[in-house]
């Protein structure tokens, strides 16, 4: 058990840590808008990450044979927290695209002691980065209904299909993708979850332009692509039960976006003042528009509370649970109130896509709040998320479907 002594230490060890090898070429480094390459910092962004791999602390909690430091989730805490106020970043998780966040956790609790020493350690050190091909174009939300088929052909599946919304995919080294392995079978029950690599002659990727002018999404082609089968994750046709996980962990990830917790970002009430004007006893001018910040303060707190309350509880349990369905949909709705009170208390200072007239502060507003719209969509939609919740925790009947 770690105590408060314990932790008050590492604080201090994590701080020294970082304050002594963060480049400081790095500092204001955007790292969702900068290029390496363009800023002229590649190789001191390649040492920063080098020096945080080594130290296990990308993926601070995942076990040391695997890359990770096998700390405490407290400790992990103190890290990502000692790293924020001194201004510095951890690029190994968004190095890694889905890596960190969703295939590195499900292949720890599913994958076997072979698949996790061939793929956990380049995940861990931000070198391979995966995509997921989950979505299909004839399925939207019902994941079980796709039709990506994969054929056993000795020691491979052969796979043939097509995803969609498959972030990254055309910088990803490798795919999960979830495929179907028994046509005959009810639809969730022939569904596998296999792992191949992107750069074979039978992938094939497309970029998807969206409305914030940014490309993350690509569609995803599958033409006899190959997936060895010692890289079939869990058992074959009990995809849909690694597929949950998966999710589960997808949802978790983003029930901590930084509109809620960034460390370094103005306090929106500060911000709304210095757009809106204050009274003379200090307060925000617009009284309506006070309350409404002091709503979205009060729900991000409450939502952080929460995420907090079902960690604890969840601690130690390896199953699927429908908690992180809560949290996605409570994240999305502070997140997306945020980005709209943003560009309403900056007035036509918000509504600018460019020119010099604009601060970097507003163009990235309004890209935000265009991007925050996804938030309703992807990882599941918030219907799908109701529908969990109805469900599983409420006990409603189902009304979807059967199977």
């Amino acid at each position: 058990m770690t105590t408060s002594a314990d932790l008050d230490g590492f604080r201090a060890e994590v701080s020294d840590w970082v304050q002594t090898n963060f480049p400081s070429a790095l500092n204001g480094f955007d790292l969702g808008a900068d290029s390496p390459s363009e800023k002229g910092v590649s190789g001191e962004f390649r040492a920063w990450r080098q020096a945080l791999a080594d130290k296990g602390w990308g993926t601070p909690t995942w076990p040391k044979e695997y890359g990770g430091a096998g700390l405490s989730d407290p400790e992990a805490k103190v890290i990502r927290r000692e790293i924020a106020k001194a201004g510095a970043f951890n690029p190994i998780p968004p190095m890694t695209g889905m890596g960190v966040t969703m295939v590195g956790p499900t292949i720890l609790e599913y994958g076997t002691d072979e698949q996790k020493a061939k793929h956990l350690p380049g995940i861990a050190s931000g070198e391979v980065r995966w995509c997921l091909g989950l979505s299909e174009p004839n399925a939207g939300s019902d994941l079980a209904s796709l039709s990506t088929k994969a054929v056993d052909e000795g020691d491979a599946f052969i796979l043939n299909g097509q995803k969609i919304w498959t972030s990254g995919a055309h910088i990803s080294q490798w795919c999960g993708a979830v495929v179907r392995t028994d046509p005959k079978a009810k639809k969730r029950d022939g569904i596998s979850f296999v792992m191949l690599p992107m750069d074979q002659k039978g992938v094939e990727t497309r970029l998807i332009k969206l409305i914030s002018g940014a490309s993350p999404f690509c569609e995803t082609f599958f033409n006899d692509a190959r997936a060895d089968k010692k890289d079939l994750l869990g058992d074959l046709n009990d995809g849909w039960s690694v597929v949950k996980r998966l999710l589960q962990h997808e949802r978790q990830s983003q029930t901590s976006a930084p509109a809620a917790v960034k460390i370094d970002q103005e306090p929106l009430q500060e911000q709304a003042k210095r757009y809106v004007g204050t009274l003379q006893d200090g307060t925000l001018a617009d009284p309506d528009l006070r309350l409404r910040i002091v709503g979205n303060l009060m729900d991000a707190e409450a939502h952080k509370l929460t995420v907090s309350r079902i960690t604890a509880e969840a601690k130690g349990q390896v199953k699927v649970s429908a908690a992180a369905s809560i949290l996605k949909n409570s994240m999305t709705r502070v997140a997306q109130t945020k980005a709209e009170l943003t560009l309403e208390m900056m007035g036509n200072q918000g509504i600018g896509w460019e020119g010099e007239q604009f601060s970097d502060e507003e163009l990235r507003s309004v890209r935000d709040w265009l991007m925050g719209k996804a938030m309703s969509i992807y990882g599941g939609s918030a219907e799908i998320q109701n529908n969990i919740i109805s469900k599983n925790i409420l006990g409603l009947p189902e009304t979807t479907q059967q199977g």
